[in-house]
């Protein structure tokens, strides 16, 4: 049984990341198959992995369809923006701890950087510096939710460079006014995207073919 659970950590660990790094679309089908050869291991730890991520909302059973990627509404979808928006402007009222105050900052040195890796750090980042723990883990909850959105719909937007530049300078200063005016407005300009971005997710879905 160690070593179910032991693969079965393994294999969680390995399809999360690849989740939040966009390797699987919003839509797209995860074959328990396919996961259990790429690790080498058998059915039963997979199942395991892929049900724990169904419990985090980061996977969907569609019953006989299978498992999927979540492919949000416009409702869902707005919905999650709000409440990630909702996560972070509490996280700056609160502020950060003594403990978090001397946290690295983050590194950004062009536009080619990976802006989706650095947005979840950062919204993780400014959950964390609250060493609120339940605060946390619902930023990270969220943040994991969101990353393939915002992995599949960073086209949509052009100036995510600056836009994000901005909110790590904020950040890094613990401007707490300014970076809850740029997260409203970061936010904001994602919610009225929403169904572009539903469309644009909609069309790449291989669930609704």
């Amino acid at each position: 049984m160690d070593a179910i659970h032991s693969k079965s950590e393994f294999v969680y660990g390995q399809v999360r990341r690849a989740l939040r790094s966009g390797r699987y679309a919003p839509g797209q089908r995860i074959d328990p198959a396919t996961i259990a050869a790429e690790f080498n291991t058998s059915p039963t730890p997979v199942r395991f992995a892929l049900y724990r991520l169904v419990g985090e909302a980061l996977l969907v059973d569609h019953a006989r369809g299978g498992l999927h990627v979540p492919l949000l509404t416009e409702v869902a979808m707005r919905d999650l923006y709000d409440w990630m928006e909702r996560l972070l402007l509490m996280a700056c009222d609160i502020g950060v701890s003594g403990v978090a105050r001397k946290m690295e900052p983050l590194e950004v040195t062009s536009a080619g950087d990976d802006l989706v890796k650095l947005t979840w750090q950062l919204f993780d980042a400014i959950a964390r510096a609250t060493a609120h723990g339940s605060l946390h883990h619902a930023v990270k909850q969220a943040n994991d939710r969101l990353a393939p959105v915002r992995r599949a719909a960073q086209g949509l937007l052009k100036n995510g460079f600056e836009e994000f530049s901005e909110l790590n300078r904020h950040w890094q200063a613990r401007d707490m006014p300014a970076l809850k005016s740029a997260l409203h407005d970061y936010h904001e300009c994602r919610k009225k995207l929403v169904p572009c971005i539903v469309a644009l997710l909609s069309e790449g879905s291989d669930y609704l073919r």
